[in-house]
């Protein structure tokens, strides 16, 4: 006897199974961004400003970084202790409205201008960060 055998295969794919995950995997990455937020620093970036400054340049604090690491706050060199104890004054003196300028050398080290960040962010110092290569 001889029996054909029906071995066609179907060349259909059905996509609503595929749609579904896709979905699925969308609003699970959606949900999951918004949860994670970044550990950065709040920085002021410069720009437009809806209100003129209020502080002058004589209120402003200078903090220079040479390239070896030291730290200079108006010109007069200071170790970084020293440097925590002053920004708290600063801060205790002028409150909201202490301002901190900070000039890194081209070559100083990133981790201690971040550290002179990080100081003015604990004590709620409003920071300018000069660019090193003026």
């Amino acid at each position: 006897m001889g029996f054909k055998k029906k071995s066609k295969v179907s060349a259909e794919f059905s996509m609503s199974s595929l749609t579904d995950i896709i979905f699925l995997l969308l609003i699970f990455f959606m949900l999951t961004s918004s949860l994670v937020t970044p550990n950065a620093l709040n920085l002021k970036l410069p720009g437009k400003n809806s209100k003129p400054s209020t502080s002058t340049p004589s209120s402003i604090s200078s903090i220079s970084i040479a390239k070896n690491g030291t730290f200079y706050l108006n010109g007069a060199r200071i170790n970084y202790a020293k440097l925590k104890t002053k920004m708290r004054s600063l801060k205790q003196a002028r409150g909201k409205d202490a301002t901190v300028k900070i000039s890194p050398n081209a070559k100083s080290s990133n981790d201690k201008v971040v550290a002179v960040l990080d100081l003015a962010y604990q004590y709620g110092i409003k920071t300018v960060l000069e660019d090193p290569k003026k």
